[in-house]
């Protein structure tokens, strides 16, 4: 991945997003939620300090709510966000996405199974797939609803990248499931 390629979040369509000032305001306050300081934290101790404008509010054309870049930083969809809560998601999502950058030596985004792993992370340690937010979103499945959220999400992610065809996406999305799923650094658990 280069500077012109981002990770993106999944489709997250709101037409009566807000504004960028309005959203940079909710970013503001989203540096206070207790999981952004701890990852903030943890980025931080893996030597990779951010600066102010590191999570920054932008209208997007495309579906996504946010996304991150290496040499960017995170990039919040103002567009797209209703909420604190809305905010709050994609920051937490977006940087795990920046902790595996941080803490991979040869974390390469155009590599499918890299990605994939980064995505089954942000989904599952991010709270992305909470059963509240999969009712929200028309998915009623009481009993394996959370790894199906993730999944699905981590497919629509990754092929949205240009270097994952969707029969990539997924063999590199099984190929590193167990693994990444399990993997909940810097938590000691999913939370």
């Amino acid at each position: 991945m280069g500077e012109e390629h981002a990770v993106n979040s999944p489709p997250f369509v709101v037409t009566d997003g807000k504004t960028v000032e309005e959203c940079q305001e909710l970013i503001r306050r989203s540096l206070k939620n207790p999981v952004v300081k701890f990852l903030k934290e943890h980025l931080e101790k893996a030597g990779c300090a951010f600066g102010d404008n590191f999570i920054k509010a932008v209208r997007c054309d495309n579906s996504s709510g946010g996304n991150f870049a290496r040499g960017v930083g995170i990039r919040v969809c103002s567009n797209h966000m209703r909420t604190q809560d809305d905010v709050n998601q994609i920051v937490i999502h977006e940087l795990i996405h920046a902790y595996d950058e941080c803490r991979a030596a040869n974390m390469n985004w155009k590599n499918c199974a890299h990605h994939a792993c980064s995505e089954i992370r942000a989904g599952h340690l991010s709270g992305d797939c909470h059963f509240k937010r999969e009712l929200l979103r028309g998915f009623m499945k009481i009993k394996g609803h959370e790894q199906d959220c993730v999944r699905r999400r981590v497919m629509k992610s990754v092929i949205a990248n240009p270097h994952c065809s969707e029969a990539a996406a997924k063999d590199a999305m099984e190929a590193v499931w167990d693994v990444c799923y399990n993997d909940t650094q810097p938590f000691d658990r999913a939370p």
